[in-house]
C-alpha cells in the first residue's frame, strides 16, 4: 500500500473507531443494585439501569439484543400512577414487574412478546416498572407480593 493510500486509510479508521466508541456510550449508564426479597426468605440481586426521565424510559431497552441474566431495567415514574408498557423496537423478550410506592411487586407480565405494539398495564397505579430477561421471575420463584429493594421505594 503506497504512502498516498495510508494517509487517507487511516483517518477512516480514526473515525470509524471514534464512532463505534460512541455508539457503545448510548448503552454505557451507571448500573445500580437493587434487590428482590421473595416472600420465602430468598434474595436476589441485580444490577439495574435506572430510567428516571422521559427520554431514557421512551429508550427502555430497545433495540438491545442481549443482556446478562443478573441486569435488568428500573422504570422511575416518580409519581403512583397507572401505566402502560409496550415491546415496540424491544428484540429481548421480558419479565416486567409492576411495583408499588412500598416496593411491593403488583403484577408480572411474564415472558412479553418481543415488537409487540400491544400495550401492557399495570393494573392499578404503580411507581415503578422492573423489566428483566423472560423467565426469570418463574426461575427466582419471584412472585406478586415479593419486595423490591431499592432507593427509590424509600422516598
Amino acid at each position: 500500500m503506497s504512502l498516498s493510500v495510508l494517509s487517507r486509510v487511516r483517518p477512516a479508521f480514526a473515525a470509524l473507531g471514534f464512532l463505534a466508541l460512541i455508539a457503545g456510550a448510548v448503552y454505557a449508564q451507571a448500573f445500580e443494585t437493587l434487590s428482590v426479597a421473595t416472600q420465602g426468605g430468598q434474595r436476589q440481586t441485580f444490577r439495574v439501569e435506572v430510567a428516571r426521565n422521559d427520554a431514557d424510559r421512551a429508550q427502555g431497552l430497545m433495540f438491545r439484543r442481549s443482556m446478562p441474566a443478573d441486569q435488568g431495567m428500573l422504570f422511575d415514574f416518580g409519581r403512583v400512577e397507572p401505566v402502560s408498557m409496550w415491546m415496540q423496537n424491544t428484540y429481548l423478550p421480558l419479565d416486567m414487574l409492576f411495583i408499588r410506592a412500598d416496593g411491593t411487586i403488583a403484577r408480572i407480565a411474564a415472558n412479553t412478546e418481543p415488537l409487540s405494539t400491544r400495550t401492557i398495564p399495570s393494573g392499578e397505579p404503580v411507581l415503578s416498572v422492573l423489566e428483566l430477561n423472560a423467565g426469570t421471575a418463574a426461575k427466582l420463584g419471584i412472585k406478586p407480593g415479593d419486595r423490591v429493594e431499592h432507593p427509590i421505594f424509600k422516598r
